[in-house]
């Protein structure tokens, strides 16, 4: 691990092993290091981004090949001057790993779902930043369904053949009562559920709703990407939008292949933000 600047940016960037294998232990030490400096650097005026790249070796280095460092040379940056989300994020951010770049995306794309109908839901909510800021967003816009927030609790689960980076019980730093204390207390949100367990097989039986308009996946892994896909998409409405968080990261390659997978399908339109979000839009029921 060494830290960089990026255009004024201080970046950690954290090399994994060979083969793409991280050390042990060090995607929870490099959370918890984060989240420390995210917070002291912040105060002094500086913003901290992590950056995980791989070391291509053995069977992964022709995957690795398709990653690369990406910064758009673009320069609009309409979150500097949106202060209700300005707001929202100063609160949310210690309690995740998602950028601001990435988050104000879901927030923009949570107020373009007025436009279909349905719940929302949220898979993989960690410690609740972004499920936080998707259901105030949805308040703010007078959007009265339900916001489902979806965790194990426990960390990742059903990764497989194709995560060559995960093993199963990754991003387990959490609890409910964490996520709890974020949504009651900080933002002071009554417009959400929260599921434990794994989603679908453990809880989808307590979902009342049978159609949604925004669905974010952030599970990290193949499988459980694919199986939440699966159960939601029949139930999206039209123009229901559909964020992938982890399709451009490297250490989420099974996410990249699994949409990669979807990507030709009829019913919708499917586009890669170069801020590493992949999105489904539904513009048809067949």
């Amino acid at each position: 691990m060494y830290l960089r600047n990026v255009s004024g940016i201080i970046a950690i960037t954290a090399l994994l092993g060979m083969k793409g294998q991280p050390m042990k232990g060090i995607g929870v030490i490099v959370s918890k290091i984060f989240l420390v400096l995210q917070s002291i650097l912040r105060k002094l005026g500086f913003k901290l981004q992590l950056i995980r790249i791989s070391r291509g070796s053995g069977d992964n280095s022709s995957q690795d090949e398709c990653y690369e460092i990406i910064s758009p040379l673009s320069s609009y940056a309409p979150w500097l001057t949106d202060r209700p989300f300005k707001e929202v994020f100063g609160i949310i951010e210690n309690f995740s790993l998602v950028d601001e770049y990435r988050c104000y995306e879901l927030w923009q794309l949570v107020a373009e779902s007025k436009k279909s109908h349905g719940a929302l839901l949220e898979v993989g909510v960690w410690r609740g930043g972004t499920g936080a800021l998707i259901a105030k967003k949805a308040e703010m816009e007078g959007i009265r369904e339900m916001v489902y927030l979806c965790d194990t609790f426990k960390g990742v689960v059903k990764a497989g053949e194709n995560d060559s980076k995960y093993s199963g019980g990754e991003h387990a730093n959490t609890s409910r009562v964490l996520v709890e204390e974020l949504l009651n207390k900080k933002l002071q949100v009554s417009n959400v559920t929260i599921l434990e367990g794994i989603f679908p097989e453990e809880n989808q039986h307590k979902i009342a709703a049978d159609q949604f308009r925004f669905c974010h996946i952030d599970v990290d892994v193949y499988q459980s990407a694919k199986d939440i896909f699966e159960w939601v998409w029949p139930k999206m409405s039209m123009n229901g939008i559909i964020v992938f968080d982890d399709y451009g990261s490297s250490g989420c390659d099974g996410i990249t292949k699994f949409v990669n997978e979807e990507w030709e399908r009829n019913d919708r339109i499917t586009f890669y933000n170069l801020n590493g979000h992949a999105v489904i839009i539904k513009i048809s029921k067949f």
